[in-house]
């Protein structure tokens, strides 16, 4: 593979990563926030309105956390501005670990949506990061024989031809 396709796909796998982490924003941040919101909301709600704490309220209490939870908010750090875990950072690097088929899983979709994205996002993203990866190993490979042949050629002298192996 020419170094110019070996480039190119590789912007393109870069640009398709890009594009990725901005969907991924773009479907996932809004019910975290939301239900950031409505964890907060309920918090607060509890605070003033129970100085002693009833078994429905408490329940009712159980149930806004399992919701922010599945929502997939860390309640054990609850600071009243939402540090969202969806930045671009984060879903360029979630978009990376699903086309090398790592699968890191500190991350994941929690929306309908983005759960169907995120397997059509990998139906084409591993083929591609697999044909990179193809071209890069080749390109690798091509270097090394020859800095192979030139180290051969400097310890066995100028006469020596080194055999082609295909």
């Amino acid at each position: 593979m020419r170094c110019t396709t070996l480039t190119t796909l590789l912007t393109g796998v870069m640009l398709y990563l890009g594009m990725g982490a901005l969907v991924f924003v773009t479907l996932e941040t809004p019910k975290e926030s939301e239900a950031h919101v409505n964890l907060l909301r309920a918090k607060q709600d509890f605070l003033i309105n129970n100085s002693c704490i009833t078994e429905v309220d408490f329940h009712e209490l159980v149930k806004k956390l399992v919701s922010a939870i599945e929502a997939g908010l860390d309640i054990s750090n609850l600071p009243a501005n939402l540090t969202s875990r969806w930045d671009m950072g984060s879903a360029f690097f979630f978009c990376g670990t699903i086309i090398t088929t790592i699968g890191f899983g500190n991350l994941s979709p929690r929306t309908w949506f983005g759960q169907l994205f995120c397997v059509c996002y990998a139906l084409v993203g591993i083929p591609m990061f697999g044909i990179l990866l193809a071209g890069v190993g080749d390109h690798m490979g091509t270097v090394l024989r020859r800095a192979v042949a030139k180290i051969e050629k400097l310890f066995l002298g100028p006469d020596y031809h080194h055999p082609t192996v295909f």
